[in-house]
C-alpha cells in the first residue's frame, strides 16, 4: 500500500547545504549599507534565477531511516511473521521511493515488558527514526513510549495497544469485537449448548483482556452455554498446550474452547481429544495451526494479519517521517479472516511468502 498523498499541501524540507537558513536570511534581507529596500522587480530578478523548490520525495529521495522493531517475544511464531513482513516494507518501500530503510529488530527472547522498555530507551539512544511495538504491559510501557516521543521519536503500536500512550496510531484487529467472532464461532459449533473454556494467554496484555471480555459477553447471549473458567498462561506452545491439558483433568466437562490466540497450536499434538469430541475456535491461522483444522480437532481459526503487523507499521512510521503526514485515525484496524476445512489449502499458499523457508 503505497503512502497517501499530499493535497493542497506543500511539505516543508529542510534547506539543503546550498541554501542555510543562514544563506537564506543573507539572500533575502536587505543590506544593512543600503537604504532602500528591494523592490519588487529586483526581487523578481533575483529570485528568478534561484531552483524551484522540489517535491518532499524527490528532495530526501537516498536519505536512510532506521525503525526498530520491538514485538512481544521471539518464541512466539505470528511475530517472526511480523518481523518478515517489516523486513518486506523495507525493501519494497526502499525500491519505490529510493530510500534506505532498515529494521532493527529488538524483541526479547520471552514475553518481558521491562525488557521492552529497555530496548524502547536502547532504540532512541542508538538514533532510531521511528519505533513499532507490541505491548505486553501497556502501564509499563507507556512512559517508555512518551520519553521516546519526548525526544522525538514517533511510536506506533500493533498486535497490543498503550492507549493512554502518545502513540501517534495503533494497527490491530478489534479486540473486543475479535472474542465476540470466537463465540459467535464455537456457540455455532456447540449447538448453541455446552460448557466452555477461555485460554488466555498473558492476563496483563491489554489486548487480551478485550478479547476475553468480548467472548464473555457474546458468551452471555446464549442460554445454553456456560463459561466454566479463564486460564492464563505464560505465551509460549507449551505452557499453553499444558494449561488446556490440566483444565481438561480438573473439569473433564468442557465441551469447548475458545482460543482467543493460538498459542498451543504452534506445536504438535497438544490437543489431546478425539476430533470433534470437544469443539475449538481459535485466533490465528500460522502452518502449524493449519494442521489442526485439517484433523478437525479445531473447527474455525479466525486469521489475524500478522503480515501486516510489520509491513503496515513500517508503512506509518515512513508516512510519519519522510512524507509529514499522520493516519486518516489513531486506530487502524486489521480485518480477521476466517479459516475453515473448506478454505484451508487455499489459504496455506499465502505463507509461501509471509514464511519464506
Amino acid at each position: 500500500m503505497r503512502p497517501w498523498n499530499v493535497d493542497n499541501e506543500q511539505p516543508r524540507i529542510r534547506p539543503t547545504a546550498a541554501l542555510t537558513p543562514r544563506t537564506t536570511r543573507r539572500f533575502f534581507s536587505p543590506s544593512p549599507v543600503k537604504s532602500v529596500a528591494m523592490n519588487r522587480r529586483s526581487f523578481l530578478l533575483a529570485t528568478a534565477s534561484l531552483p524551484l523548490v522540489p517535491s518532499l520525495a524527490h528532495a530526501q529521495a537516498g536519505r536512510s531511516y532506521t525503525f526498530g522493531l520491538v514485538a512481544k517475544s521471539q518464541g512466539n511464531a505470528v511475530f517472526q511473521v511480523a518481523r518478515v513482513g517489516a523486513e518486506d516494507a523495507a525493501r519494497e518501500l526502499s525500491t519505490q521511493h529510493g530510500l534506505k530503510l532498515k529494521i532493527d529488530w529488538r524483541t526479547p527472547n520471552d514475553e518481558d515488558a521491562q525488557k521492552q522498555a529497555e530496548a524502547i530507551e536502547q532504540l532512541v539512544l542508538a538514533g532510531a527514526d521511528g519505533i513499532a511495538v507490541s505491548c505486553s504491559d501497556a502501564n509499563k510501557l507507556t512512559d517508555a513510549i512518551n520519553k521516546a516521543v519526548g525526544n522525538g521519536v514517533p511510536i506506533a503500536t500493533f498486535d497490543s495497544d498503550a492507549p493512554a500512550s502518545k502513540r501517534f496510531v495503533t494497527y490491530g484487529v478489534d479486540d473486543g469485537k475479535c472474542g465476540e467472532q470466537v463465540m459467535v464461532e464455537l456457540a455455532r459449533e456447540m449447538g448453541g449448548r455446552g460448557v466452555i473454556a477461555i485460554l488466555a494467554g498473558n492476563q496483563n496484555a491489554p489486548n487480551l483482556q478485550k478479547r476475553v471480555a468480548g467472548v464473555k459477553k457474546e458468551a452471555a447471549r446464549h442460554s445454553g452455554i456456560r463459561v466454566r473458567e479463564t486460564f492464563y498462561h505464560r505465551e509460549t506452545p507449551q505452557d499453553a498446550a499444558a494449561a488446556i491439558e490440566r483444565a481438561m483433568q480438573s473439569y473433564p466437562d468442557i465441551s469447548g474452547w475458545a482460543l482467543i490466540g493460538g498459542w498451543p497450536l504452534f506445536t504438535e499434538n497438544a490437543l489431546r481429544w478425539a476430533p470433534g469430541t470437544v469443539k475449538c475456535v481459535s485466533v490465528d491461522a500460522l502452518p502449524l495451526q493449519l494442521g489442526y483444522l485439517r484433523t478437525g480437532h479445531v473447527q474455525v481459526l479466525l486469521a489475524q494479519q500478522c503480515y501486516q503487523w510489520g509491513y503496515r507499521s513500517i508503512e506509518h512510521l515512513l508516512n510519519k517521517v519522510h512524507f509529514k503526514k499522520n493516519p486518516p485515525a489513531v486506530i487502524d484496524v486489521s480485518p480477521l479472516e476466517r479459516i475453515s476445512r473448506d478454505n484451508v489449502d487455499a489459504y496455506a499458499e499465502n505463507w509461501k511468502k509471509w514464511l519464506p523457508k
